[in-house]
């Protein structure tokens, strides 16, 4: 069986929409599992990771199947563990676990602990914004990082906190809900002590600084 599932990679300062297509096929004695589609270490990495994940979180990893994961574009670089989450779950659907129709139209995106827990990953904010351009209905983020992309409006954004539990929701018996849209991020940041009024001259440093607080960046002072 084939399974398609949405996702997305950061490059630069933009998201692009990813799928990965999983499909699942009877392979004799052996099971095999084969990922491609330009990863990184990191990426292919997480085939253990998927398995472990699922084991312990009491579903049936399919066993005795040739497993073939494409990550889509093949030219576009693969990079992190975000894939984590939309192979778990593409892996459950191919081998029939989850119902196909319920998985269109979504992105997910979470690294997965061993246990089943969701981890960090970054870049969900550029994510939030290229689903709402290309009229995606849900978003799927580990329950960290939903806060940051609920800041998007128009795209529901759903926190989860284990595979088990996003599971639950897609065969219906404990359904999640969708963060408000536009909440917002719970640590704010401190009061500013120094205003830049008060600094005389210094254009090309004050300059300096704003860039760096713009984008989020580190900075040495000498």
């Amino acid at each position: 069986m084939l399974a398609k599932i949405g996702s997305a990679a950061v490059v630069g300062l933009e998201a692009q929409s990813i799928e990965v297509e999983v499909d699942a096929r009877r392979a004799g004695q052996g099971g095999i599992l084969i990922l491609v589609g330009l990863p990184d270490a990191a990426v292919r990495e997480s085939a253990e990771r998927v398995r472990a994940a699922i084991r312990n979180s009491g579903l049936n990893f399919p066993s005795g199947q040739h497993i073939t994961i494409n990550l889509a574009p093949a030219d576009l670089r693969k990079e992190g563990p975000a894939y984590d989450l939309p192979i778990a779950i593409g892996i459950l659907a191919a081998s029939g676990q989850l119902p196909l129709p319920k998985l269109e139209g979504v992105v997910m995106l979470g690294e997965l602990s061993l246990d089943g827990s969701l981890r960090h990953v970054r870049g969900v904010l550029p994510v939030a914004d290229m689903a709402r351009h290309n009229d995606i209905q849900a978003i799927f983020a580990p329950a960290c990082d939903a806060p940051e992309a609920a800041l998007i409006p128009d795209v529901p954004v759903y926190p989860v906190e284990t595979l088990a539990q996003l599971v639950a929701h897609f065969q219906g018996f404990q359904p999640l809900s969708p963060l408000p849209s536009g909440v917002q991020l719970a640590v704010q940041p401190p009061p500013p002590t120094v205003d830049f009024a008060e600094i005389q001259g210094q254009e090309h440093a004050k300059r300096a600084l704003e860039v760096v607080a713009a984008g989020g960046h580190n900075l040495i002072m000498l």
